[in-house]
């Protein structure tokens, strides 16, 4: 059986097409903003420590390697290396901005830096979604590298149990890619209000803010979209192979 090339595939080339779109929707509306320059002057790293401290967290100064977290209510703003590799690590309350965000004062780089904030907040704050992404993380690493072989190996071997399981793998991915959009929507969410009501962008800037959030929430709508459409693809793959 050609795997790459079944038939079935044709129920996940829109999600693909869609993943595709996604990603250049957001990468040039990201080189877009990140041509206006903000007001203020403030850099994406500054409009990040702004927001923690009037959302009641203390910047952190930077830790050695391998260093513990510091209290519940401080957090560590890092650059790194990277274009949009901007995260917040929950496990080391580490808010990490790329280069261009981090020493950026542009619209895109408060609208990133403010959106990865929103998520230090939602820590603070225990957001349920957001402790259950965490939790899922370890199983997803796992599987997103075994969840294909142990269910194409249940092929060749002639073993539904080893079908079932790379199934029952995969639909962890997909569990996970789902509870991702409310975290990622809150977080942008959190990042504009936050960003209105302390005044920290005009008007005109807020929107170009939202065009960034905006452009890059789709590409998480095209993960979920596409690992369901996959789990679909694996189901019926099974079934006609019954």
């Amino acid at each position: 059986m050609f795997w790459f090339w079944d038939p079935t595939m044709i129920i996940v080339l829109p999600a693909i097409l869609l993943a595709l779109f996604a990603q250049l929707r957001v990468q040039s509306t990201y080189a877009r903003y990140s041509q206006v320059p903000v007001g203020n002057g403030l850099t994406g790293a500054a409009v990040a420590a702004e927001i923690l401290r009037r959302n009641g967290l203390s910047i952190e100064t930077a830790r050695g390697a391998g260093a513990p977290a510091g209290s519940s209510s401080s957090v560590q703003i890092e650059r790194i290396n990277g274009v949009l590799s901007d995260h917040y690590d929950p496990r080391t309350r580490t808010l990490s901005l790329s280069s261009d965000v981090y020493d950026g004062a542009s619209v895109a780089a408060v609208g990133v830096a403010a959106h990865e904030t929103g998520h230090a907040i939602q820590h603070a704050r225990e957001y349920a979604p957001l402790a259950l992404r965490s939790a899922m993380v370890p199983t997803v690493q796992f599987g997103s590298w075994l969840a294909w072989p142990i269910f194409i190996l249940g092929f060749l071997f002639h073993s539904g149990t080893m079908v079932q399981l790379g199934i029952l793998v995969y639909t962890a991915i997909v569990a996970f890619t789902v509870v991702t959009l409310p975290v990622e929507f809150d977080a942008s969410a959190r990042a504009l209000r936050a960003l209105r009501e302390e005044g920290l962008v005009t008007a005109d800037e807020l929107r170009g803010v939202r065009s960034v959030l905006t452009a890059a929430a789709l590409t998480y709508v095209a993960a979920a979209t596409t690992a369901i459409l996959e789990l679909v693809r694996m189901l019926l793959l099974a079934k006609r192979e019954e």
